[in-house]
């Protein structure tokens, strides 16, 4: 039977990456995106290079986008086997600097509205679905900016970007990897949250030294784990991340 899976943020950047790779191992991918325009134009670049690729409108900090997407799922395919999380947005302005001190309460709501409330939502509504899969796999891209390890060492690269909205976010999501894979530990579902790394994209800009195909890689080998595959893990590159 096709593997279903579905992308968030997916019109773009890793999540189109993504999207693209997963349906190149012939599963039937579903490209969420919010804006329907982007989204449909993702759709038809993919389909023409004969990828089984279906656009969803799904804007994750809307409710109704959530349970549309929910019951659209079930009535077309009964379950759902992958859920790549990917959907994001960095709203801190700057990542150079420690803005804690002055961020708009505005700029951490509309961050976490998307990066983690909108995110746990969508995987709360659709986790029925995922356990009627006969391998679910849930992979949460999170950011090397989530990682207290990171911000903690003086000697990492990492350590002098200090965006805190955007990071807070990242770090919330993780501990959300680690509870929800415990609570599915009895079960065939994986969860586990994947650091693309520093990727040219909105978000990680021209200066960032991998490539979206690049940055795709991490979350797309999770989604794939088979059945002895880890799970509560976080990682880039098949190496594991310092929480």
């Amino acid at each position: 039977m096709t593997k279903i899976a579905l992308v968030t943020g997916g019109n773009k950047g890793i999540g189109f990456e993504t999207v693209r790779q997963l349906a190149a191992q012939n599963i039937k991918v579903l490209l969420g995106a919010r804006n329907e325009q982007e989204g449909k134009k993702a759709e038809e670049i993919l389909q023409d290079d004969s990828l089984d690729v279906e656009f969803i409108k799904l804007d994750i900090s809307d409710s109704q986008d959530i349970e549309n997407t929910k019951a659209y799922i079930e009535r077309a395919y009964g379950k759902l086997d992958i859920l790549v999380n990917n959907a994001a947005v960095f709203l801190d302005g700057e990542w150079f600097g420690n803005n804690v001190e002055s961020v708009p309460m505005k700029t951490l709501r509309d961050t976490f509205d998307i990066n983690y409330f909108g995110t746990v939502e969508l995987t709360q509504a659709l986790l029925p679905l995922i356990k009627k899969s006969d391998a679910g796999r849930i992979v949460n891209i999170s950011s090397l900016s989530g990682s207290f390890g990171a911000h903690l060492d003086k000697n990492h690269w990492l350590y002098q970007l200090k965006p805190f909205a955007y990071s807070a976010s990242k770090t919330a999501l993780n501990q959300f990897t680690v509870f929800l894979a415990n609570a599915l530990k009895e079960t065939n579902v994986k969860v586990n949250a994947a650091s693309p790394g520093w990727v040219k994209t909105s978000i990680g800009s021209d200066e960032a030294p991998l490539t979206p195909e690049e940055g795709a890689k991490t979350g797309v080998a999770l989604a794939l784990l088979d059945d002895n595959g880890p799970a509560g893990t976080f990682s880039q590159a098949g190496e594991n991340i310092t929480w």
